[in-house]
C-alpha cells in the first residue's frame, strides 16, 4: 500500500504516488533553475509542464489506470531528457538547430508568418515547403468557382492556432523535449539579436523610409515601362484612340444632322428644352467645338505617342486653344441668354361649364384629329385632296412634349365643369404670362363624349418656355366616367389607371374602364359578380372548339 497525493499541472489534476512526486518535483526544480536566467523562463517552464501533463494523460489513458507511479515519471523524464544530459552534449559538440527537426509535425495555423490567418504558412510547415507555393495554389484556385476561398475558410475554422511554444515546435517538427525547448529558445534569441542589429535601419525617420520606398517604386516602374510596359501602354492608347474616334464621329454626325439637315430637335428634353430657336444654331455649333477640340487634341497626342509620329506643333496647338476658348465663350454667352428666358413662372385659369348628360355618364376619349394651320391647309390643298376626310394625328411626327395632366374630382355643384390652368416661364412675370397665353389646346364635348388633346401646343414659330396645362374635370357625386385606354396611355391622369381597373374586373380585352365619382375622386367601379368558369366548363369549351376545327 503506497501513499498518493493530488497535484495540479497547469490546470490538470493528477493522482500520483508520493515517491513519484518527489522525483518529478526534483526534476522540475532543476529545469526551472536551468532556465531561470532566460528571458522567457516562465513561458518555457509552462510549456514544459504542459508537455508533461500531455504525456501523463496519454500514459493513464493507454494503461487504463488512475494513479501515476514512479515508473511512469522515470519514463517521461527519459523521453524529455535531463538537464545534465543535454548540457554535457552541448559542451562537447553543440548541435546545429536543424538537427532538432526530427519530431512528428502537427498541423497548426502560424500566427507569426501570416497574411490573413496563417493557414497557408501552417500547411507549408506541415509539408515542409515554402509558404509562397501554398499561397499561390490558393490564389489560383479562387478562379475555379471560388473553391479556393471556401476551402480556405474551412481550414481557418478547423485548424487550431499555434498559441504556445510547444505548438510552434510541433508545427515545425521539433522534438518536444528539453533539448528541443533549449534549441527553440536559442533560435528565438538569435533572431531577436539580428533584429536588434538592424534596429538602427528600422528606426529611421518615417520620411526617409517613405522617400526610399517612392524611389524604389518609380525605379521599378521605369524598368517595367522600358520593357513589357511599352506594349501595354500602346495597347491602352489604341483602345482610347478608338473610343475618341467614336466620340468625334458621333459629334460630327449630330451637328450635321441637327444644323445641316434640320433634324427635329428633342425640345422637350433637358438641355434642349431651354434653347431658344433664334439662338439654337449658334449654341449647337459652339457646343460642338467645345467638345470636339479636346477630343481632337487627345487623338493627335495619342497618335504621336503610339506610332512615334511628329506631334502637333506650337502654332497648331495655339490655334486650337484660341478656337476652343472662343467656342467656350460663345457657348456660355448664348446659353446664358437662353436661360434668361426661364427666370419667372406665371399661370392663369379658365373655367368651362359642361353640358350635363343623361344618366350622369361621361366618356373620356383621346382627340386624335390633326388640326392644321392655314398655311398647312393651303399647302396640302385640303379642299381638293382630302374633302370629307379626317386626318389623324401621328404622335411620332410631333416633337412637342406631353405637358397635359388630367385630374378628375368631385364637383361641389350639380353642373359639371372643366378648369384649365395654363402656366409657362419667361424673362419676367409679364413675359411668362404672355407665353402661357400664347398656347392652344383643343377640347371638345359631343353629348356625353369628352375629347382631350394629348399636348398643349404653342403658336407656330414661338420658342418653348416650359408650357404646362393642368385640367381639372369636376363631376357630380356618383357620376360614371368611362375612360378610354388610349387616353390613359398618352395623357397623364394623376395616378388613375385603366389597366389596373380592367385587371380588377378580369376584363383584360376591354378598351376602357369605368370609374365612379366619390368624395375622394374617381374610383374604379368593381363588379360585384364575376363569373369564373369551372374546369369542366373550360374542358367542354376546348372539346367543342376541337370538333368545330375538325369539321
Amino acid at each position: 500500500m503506497n501513499k498518493t497525493i493530488i497535484i495540479n499541472i497547469n490546470g490538470i489534476v493528477f493522482h500520483i504516488e508520493e515517491d513519484a512526486y518527489e522525483i518529478l518535483k526534483a526534476y522540475m526544480t532543476n529545469v526551472k533553475l536551468h532556465f531561470l536566467n532566460s528571458a522567457d523562463s516562465l513561458e518555457i517552464t509552462t510549456d514544459i509542464e504542459n508537455r508533461l501533463a500531455e504525456m501523463f494523460s496519454e500514459i493513464l489513458t493507454q494503461d487504463n489506470k488512475q494513479v501515476i507511479v514512479e515508473q511512469d515519471v522515470n519514463s517521461v523524464i527519459e523521453q524529455m531528457g535531463r538537464v545534465e544530459d543535454f548540457e554535457e552534449i552541448y559542451e562537447d559538440d553543440r548541435p546545429s538547430p536543424n538537427n532538432n527537426y526530427a519530431g512528428e509535425r502537427k498541423l497548426f495555423r502560424d500566427p507569426d508568418n501570416h497574411l490573413i490567418s496563417g493557414v497557408c504558412a501552417g500547411v507549408a510547415h506541415y509539408f515542409n515547403i515554402d509558404p509562397v507555393w501554398i499561397r499561390l495554389a490558393f490564389a489560383l484556385s479562387f478562379f475555379f468557382a471560388g473553391s479556393g476561398l471556401l476551402l480556405y475558410i474551412i481550414l481557418w475554422i478547423v485548424i487550431p492556432k499555434a498559441t504556445s511554444r510547444a505548438d510552434r515546435m510541433a508545427m515545425q517538427g521539433e522534438k518536444l523535449n528539453l533539448q528541443g525547448f533549449k534549441n527553440n529558445l536559442e533560435e528565438e534569441l538569435s533572431s531577436v539579436k539580428n533584429h536588434l542589429n538592424n534596429l538602427h535601419q528600422e528606426a529611421r525617420p518615417f520620411l526617409y523610409n517613405l522617400r526610399d520606398f517612392i524611389s524604389d517604386f518609380f525605379n521599378h516602374l521605369g524598368v517595367f515601362f522600358a520593357g513589357a510596359g511599352k506594349i501595354l501602354i500602346k495597347l491602352l492608347g489604341i483602345v482610347i484612340l478608338l473610343a475618341c474616334f467614336g466620340v468625334a464621329i458621333a459629334l460630327v454626325v449630330s451637328l450635321v444632322a441637327i444644323v445641316g439637315f434640320g433634324v427635329q430637335r428633342p425640345d422637350h428634353l433637358f438641355p434642349f428644352s431651354i434653347i431658344e430657336s433664334e439662338h439654337a444654331t449658334w449654341i449647337y455649333v459652339a457646343a460642338f467645338l467645345t467638345a470636339f477640340i479636346p477630343v481632337l487634341t487627345i487623338i493627335l497626342v495619342i497618335i504621336a505617342a503610339v506610332f512615334d509620329t511628329r506631334s502637333i506643333g506650337r502654332s497648331a496647338g495655339s490655334t486650337l486653344l484660341v478656337v476652343w476658348l472662343c467656342a467656350l465663350g460663345m457657348f456660355v454667352f448664348y446659353a446664358a441668354r437662353a436661360a434668361n428666358n426661364f427666370r419667372s413662372r406665371a399661370s392663369f385659369s379658365e373655367t368651362t361649364t359642361l353640358k350635363a348628360t343623361a344618366g350622369n355618364v361621361y366618356y373620356l376619349k383621346l382627340n386624335d384629329i390633326k388640326y392644321l394651320s392655314h398655311d398647312d391647309s393651303l399647302r396640302l390643298d385640303i379642299k381638293d385632296h382630302f374633302h370629307n376626310m379626317i386626318i389623324k394625328n401621328n404622335e411620332d411626327e410631333d416633337a412637342e412634349p406631353r405637358n397635359v395632366t388630367i385630374n378628375i374630382e368631385r364637383s361641389d355643384v350639380s353642373q359639371p365643369e372643366l378648369v384649365e390652368t395654363y402656366s409657362a416661364q419667361g424673362r419676367d412675370y409679364e413675359d411668362a404670362l404672355m407665353n402661357a397665353r400664347n398656347t392652344r389646346y383643343i377640347f371638345a364635348q359631343k353629348d356625353s363624349v369628352l375629347q382631350f388633346d394629348e399636348r398643349l401646343g404653342r403658336i407656330e414659330g414661338d420658342s418653348w418656355h416650359a408650357e404646362d396645362l393642368q385640367l381639372t374635370l369636376k363631376l357630380p357625386l356618383n357620376a360614371a366616367v368611362i375612360v378610354d385606354e388610349e387616353l390613359n396611355d398618352r395623357v397623364d391622369m394623376n395616378g388613375l389607371s385603366v389597366r389596373d381597373c380592367k385587371e380588377t374586373n378580369k376584363m383584360d380585352k376591354a378598351t376602357s374602364a369605368t370609374f365612379i365619382i366619390t368624395n375622394d375622386g374617381a374610383q374604379c367601379k368593381v363588379d360585384t359578380v364575376v363569373i369564373v368558369k369551372t374546369k369542366a366548363q373550360i374542358d367542354s369549351a376546348k372539346r367543342a372548339d376541337s370538333l368545330s376545327n375538325a369539321n
